[in-house]
């Protein structure tokens, strides 16, 4: 190929990375949910004919864009795409053929032009009620967790399939915003294909395999260039959940091979019977990430940049849980995926790691009414959830981020937007003092959070939260940062369960205090200007920045 085929090859695939973003913007303009429209909870990609992914949005999250990286594969294997006609849309929440849990809806979308199929969209939501139990760990298999819906059309030729649409109303509490959201999911992938129509149009393509040959080679050729800069060996680490029944232990054992990077989960605690547990694809879609943001960041996410990571997960562990097992609450395991291998590759590439950060998002979901307390309710029904986190781990050469999802990716919530479509008010919303791990350069700071219902009526959690027993550590001497807390407002402190359902009595809110990230290097080798910065800001007490950083 000459230089200039090259260029052009080369605009066609930013093009396409624009076309695939329009595609995610869609979707969040039109989304019925907050956990999409605010969050941004969501992912959006084009696809080969192999089911083969050529590019994602910025957007998104990379536990739904690498599981449904994977799902492409599963809707062809029962709709060939030669059977695919225009208009059609297919539809799943199969935790083990999408994302990992029935709170995800994965579509996909052929494109056509001319009258023949050139493409695949896919985009996968969180949504905010699939019925059953409710989010949360409460489950003892999938089946009490809500709706699962097979792969099926949810469009044929443009026409809604009323059966579909039928079952999905009646077995949701949000009803509305459920059926408004899969419209909005069909609509991002008419808009991702009407764009992929007039791009080739302008490029006089008959298909885009040439475009997906050039992107697949470019970019393993790429990631294995970047894999071959590692020194070669075996690394291994753990990292502690506080789980449900009893805490959780992560084990990682990591080769680096000239060409590619094998992980085996070997000695990782067995399955759950509560819905912490983690599919596989969920497991290698947020190890997978973890890998990529150390060895190889700045190319392009695709099936080809992610194929030299391998993983091996043993049958009985908790990172691969078969059908019917529950899973509603995978991510408060998976998130911590990217931390275990960060441990792995610090012992290989130190100065490119960051310490542990709070990992995995805090996002109560909140329920009041009749619903809990029956007909002495003082607020109208409510099914909502909010999207928070704490502080991420520090990073080699600055601090960490201060109440920023990572892993996840997802935006924090304004607090009016969760206010203005639930009877609930947020009483406290700010930094938690002390809370960022110490170190040469420090941890993110976490969130204090006070939530209660409008007039103090009761309401219910259905807690999800992580990070209590189990800080985030520190790593080359930082250290760690502070746990994290569950419980109510009282004069008592009363302490309420990380995990489970559980109500909130009427007069008392609900206070929940975020980790904060590990620190990086020893406190004492921490710039002087910085510790007294966060002194004035009131992040960091002068009692801490003496006894830690030696300051004043």
């Amino acid at each position: 190929m000459d230089a200039l085929a090259k260029i052009q090859r080369q605009i066609q695939w930013n093009r396409l990375i624009a076309v695939v973003e329009e595609q995610a913007q869609t979707m969040i303009r039109t989304a019925f949910s907050t956990t999409v429209r605010e969050a941004g909870d969501l992912s959006a990609g084009i696809f080969d004919l192999e089911g083969r992914m050529l590019a994602q949005a910025v957007t998104g999250t990379p536990g739904h864009v690498n599981s449904m990286m994977e799902s492409v594969g599963h809707f062809l294997q029962k709709f060939p795409a030669a059977t695919m006609k225009p208009g059609d849309h297919y539809i799943t929440n199969d935790p083990w053929l999408g994302t990992g849990h029935l709170h995800d809806l994965t579509v996909v979308t052929p494109a056509f032009r001319n009258g023949k199929i050139v493409g695949l969209f896919a985009n996968t939501a969180h949504i905010i009620d699939i019925g059953g139990l409710g989010m949360g760990p409460e489950g003892r298999s999938v089946f009490e967790e809500g709706l699962y819906i097979p792969i099926v059309k949810c469009f044929e030729e443009g026409r809604a399939n009323e059966t579909f649409f039928d079952f999905l109303r009646v077995g949701s509490r949000t009803p509305v915003e459920l059926e408004g959201d899969v419209y909005s999911l069909c609509a991002c992938n008419d808009a991702g294909a009407k764009r992929l129509v007039e791009m080739m149009d302008e490029f006089a393509m008959d298909s885009i395999d040439d475009l997906a040959a050039y992107i697949f080679d470019s970019s393993l050729t790429a990631t294995i260039a970047e894999i071959a800069k590692l020194p070669r060996g075996t690394h291994a680490a753990e990292i502690r959940s506080d789980g449900y029944e009893a805490p959780v232990t992560l084990k990682a054992s990591m080769r680096i091979l000239d060409d590619a990077i094998e992980v085996d989960f070997a000695g990782t605690s067995g399955l759950s019977g509560r819905g912490i547990n983690v599919p596989p694809a969920y497991c290698r879609a947020y190890a997978c990430f973890g890998i990529k943001c150390v060895v190889a960041p700045e190319i392009p996410n695709n099936w080809a940049s992610l194929a030299p990571f391998r993983m091996v997960i043993p049958a009985g562990c908790i990172l691969n849980a078969p059908r019917p097992y529950p899973v509603s609450v995978r991510h408060v395991v998976g998130q911590l995926l990217p931390d275990l291998m960060m441990g792995c590759l610090h012992q290989a590439v130190p100065e490119r790691v960051n310490a542990e950060g709070s990992s995995c998002l805090w996002n109560p979901p909140l329920r009041g009414g009749a619903q809990v307390s029956g007909q002495e309710s003082e607020v109208e029904d409510f099914e909502i959830i909010t999207f928070n986190s704490g502080g991420t781990g520090a990073r080699p050469g600055k601090d960490g981020l201060d109440g920023t999802a990572f892993p996840s990716g997802v935006r924090t919530m304004p607090v009016e937007a969760t206010e203005n479509v639930a009877p609930v008010i947020f009483w406290q919303k700010q930094l938690r003092p002390d809370s960022a791990g110490p170190g040469r350069t420090r941890g993110g700071f976490g969130q204090v959070m006070e939530i209660g219902a409008k007039n103090d009526a009761e309401f219910a959690v259905n807690a999800i939260f992580d990070r209590v027993a189990n800080p985030p550590k520190g790593r080359d001497g930082g250290g760690e940062g502070a746990p994290g807390w569950v419980g109510l407002n009282d004069a008592n402190g009363t302490v309420l369960r990380t995990k489970g359902f559980q109500v909130i009595p009427k007069g008392k809110r609900l206070l929940l205090k975020l980790p904060g990230g590990g620190g990086l290097g020893d406190p004492k080798a921490r710039d002087p200007a910085l510790v007294a910065r966060d002194v004035a800001d009131g992040l960091v007490s002068p009692e801490a920045a003496k006894r830690i950083y030696g300051a004043g």
